[in-house]
């Protein structure tokens, strides 16, 4: 499963020099995907690209200059090259790290086609079918349990089912937009409810997984089927208004307090370029192991993985943004491969571009919790900034900033880039 190859060598580098940066979040080793056009240019066709230090090798203008990589990457969307499968996935790898490195004999071919990443606008870098979120942060939802069960904060399925329901595609954006505060229901006086702005919005933070290969409906995944159609990662920021989720999600759960906006990091970092970063995955003493068909000994060895994950903060009046908490997503309780074995075990076929979010990954330690619910203690205990500000949940003109990195001793650091988002004011609204 690690499948660690000569494109992961700490030591490789690349003939763009600021990939050799050891700052940079896309050396060599990375090579995430996104769609892209340069800035100012609205009539310009979106296409793909490669991130290389702080440029971008525009695969449309490779794959003519003779780049020997497959057709469908000279279009504005990777479905069609997620559909072919980790074997052609991992050749397009070697491929492009072959022609990126240093002494490269495509060096000249293909200066030409780079852009500079400041010099571009990026967008969603598939098509998006369908979206679900799960539940896999132990941390979160203990902490988020104790809140409103103190005596049972964990149901009693969480340690068996990878818990999840389904959100809404047409509402997920890349890093950078901005979305006015959401409107809804919540419980006022007397029983009876209010409309009007969320006064408890929060982030989480996640990681979003894009599925690759995809499953006909009826047939399940395996565990190995699984861990090899995953395509890659992004942050992801599963925005959340938590007075409107604490009115509407009894019986049915989510629905209008999660479906305004979902942010994630444009760059996919792909399933092969973490394989340096695999962790074992295990449970604690007196846990549950789980069933057979969410087991493998290939998971249990290599199937979790160590990113850090970091929560930003800055508001109008702050001039650099500050951190709020860290953590790491070999903490979560469930891997990659089991949301998505768990996901089809019912027949239901995923497709290539789906996007599963892994919910909220929040530590075990203090500050380490990914929502400003946990942080604030449910809106108990005010965050004091910086610059003397406060903050229990989100106030207009804030924005939020998700970072991540896949760190190892021995290996070379890659990073997924920044998922960021600003909060406007809501939109007037009038029933008639």
């Amino acid at each position: 499963m690690n499948g660690l190859d000569t494109t992961h060598d700490p030591a490789l580098r690349s003939w763009v020099n600021s990939a050799n940066d050891p700052a940079s979040e896309f050396p060599i080793q990375n090579l995430p995907y996104g769609c892209f056009r340069r800035l100012g240019e609205d009539d310009e066709a979106w296409r793909l690209g490669v991130a290389i230090g702080d440029q971008v090798l525009d695969l449309r203008a490779a794959l003519l200059a003779g780049l020997p990589v497959e057709p469908m990457l000279g279009t504005h969307t990777l479905n069609h090259f997620m559909l072919l499968g980790a074997t052609r996935w991992h050749k397009t790898r070697q491929a492009l790290s072959r022609a990126l490195a240093a002494g490269s004999e495509s060096q000249g071919a293909l200066q030409a086609c780079l852009v500079p990443r400041r010099e571009v606008e990026l967008t969603l870098p598939c098509s998006i079918g369908d979206y679900t979120d799960f539940y896999t942060g132990i941390h979160h939802a203990t902490t988020v349990g104790k809140l409103f069960r103190p005596d049972n904060p964990l149901l009693p399925n969480y340690k068996w089912v990878p818990i999840g329901y389904h959100g809404r595609s047409s509402s997920i954006r890349t890093s950078g937009h901005a979305f006015h505060r959401p409107l809804g229901q919540t419980a006022g006086e007397s029983g009876t409810p209010r409309f009007g702005p969320t006064q408890r919005l929060d982030y989480e933070l996640e990681l979003g997984v894009f599925v690759g290969s995809l499953n006909h409906l009826g047939e399940p995944r395996t565990m190995a089927q699984a861990e090899a159609d995953w395509f890659g990662l992004v942050l992801l920021n599963d925005w959340s208004a938590r007075d409107v989720q604490a009115w509407e999600y009894q019986p049915l759960g989510p629905f209008l307090a999660k479906n305004f906006a979902t942010t994630i990091s444009p760059w996919i970092v792909t399933r092969d370029a973490l394989a340096p970063f695999r962790a074992p995955f295990v449970r604690p003493e007196g846990d549950p192991q789980p069933l057979p068909y969410l087991d493998s000994a290939a998971n249990r060895e290599h199937g979790a993985l160590a990113i850090t994950l970091e929560v930003w903060l800055q508001t109008p009046s702050m001039s650099e943004p500050h951190r709020l908490t860290r953590s790491n997503f070999r903490d979560a309780y469930w891997t990659v491969a089991q949301l998505l074995a768990h996901h089809s075990s019912n027949g239901c076929n995923l497709q290539p571009g789906d996007l599963l979010g892994s919910g909220t990954q929040s530590g075990p330690g203090e500050g380490e919790g990914g929502s400003l619910l946990e942080l604030t203690h449910g809106g108990k205990q005010p965050i004091v900034l910086p610059n003397g500000e406060s903050r229990v949940f989100l106030q207009d003109g804030d924005t939020v900033i998700l970072r991540g990195a896949a760190e190892r001793e021995g290996c070379r650091r890659i990073g997924f880039g920044e998922c960021r988002a600003t909060v406007l004011p809501a939109r007037a609204f009038t029933a008639s």
